[in-house]
């Protein structure tokens, strides 16, 4: 197993990430995306998870008093071969214990569906210190503009093609939390808790600008 470098602390901010091994497609139709979601908010206490039998008491995983939390969530996106989590931890080794309860219980999911075995991920998840509030700040747009990438691959070596497409993308895509930060879904809301991290965006409208004002620097007329 490989050796860790980064030490998670109280009060400090990380952005954690990782994709399929060998770049596979780690989430292969909504079914998938929607058990990785499940598990962002279970995985999230000290509980054992369960989700077959959760599913059979209450009528959403969200329903379910999973106990204290680990880490608190900042901003999440899934896309088809990786993922992304901006968290901070709440209790000591709360990274590492949710993380590894999250990607072990997918992964069991994932083979056991499509008849597989072995690693799913690549190796340990990464992680990199958010040791700035400039750059903390930033990673809530970075990881939110994710998706404009399965529309536009290129957009930032190119330009965006249509910022007001794109702009529409972002707000329709279900596998991120930028619908929770916009008010305009409110389904999975207790995966995150930005009352633990700075005050960046005290209404929907100011994640919007930012967001948009990254879009319109990469507007293709500006190369």
């Amino acid at each position: 197993m490989a050796t860790r470098n980064t030490q998670f602390a109280e009060q400090e901010f990380y952005h954690v990430y990782n994709r399929g091994i060998e770049k596979r497609i780690i989430y292969k139709n909504h079914a998938d995306y929607d058990r990785f979601t499940d598990l962002l908010y279970l995985s999230n206490s000290a509980q054992p998870v369960n989700v077959r039998d959760i599913k059979k008491v209450h009528q959403t995983v969200f329903d379910y008093e999973k106990g204290d939390p680990l880490v608190a969530i900042g901003a999440y996106c899934l896309m088809p071969n990786h993922f992304h989590i901006l968290l901070t931890p709440l209790v000591e080794d709360g990274v590492s214990t949710f993380m590894n309860k999250m990607t072990t219980s997918y992964s069991m999911y994932f083979n056991n569906k499509n008849e597989r075995t072995g690693r799913l991920f690549e190796g340990n998840f990464k992680a990199q210190h958010a040791d700035s509030d400039e750059y903390l700040k930033y990673l809530f747009s970075y990881i939110h503009l994710n998706p404009v990438k399965l529309i536009q691959a290129d957009w930032k070596e190119v330009g965006i093609k249509d910022v007001e497409a794109a702009w529409k993308y972002l707000q329709t895509y279900s596998y991120s939390s930028l619908g929770t930060y916009l008010e305009t879904t409110f389904a999975r809301k207790a995966i995150i808790d930005p009352s633990v991290f700075p005050e960046y965006f005290a209404l929907p409208t100011d994640h919007k600008h930012q967001l948009l004002d990254w879009l319109q620097q990469y507007d293709e007329h500006s190369f």
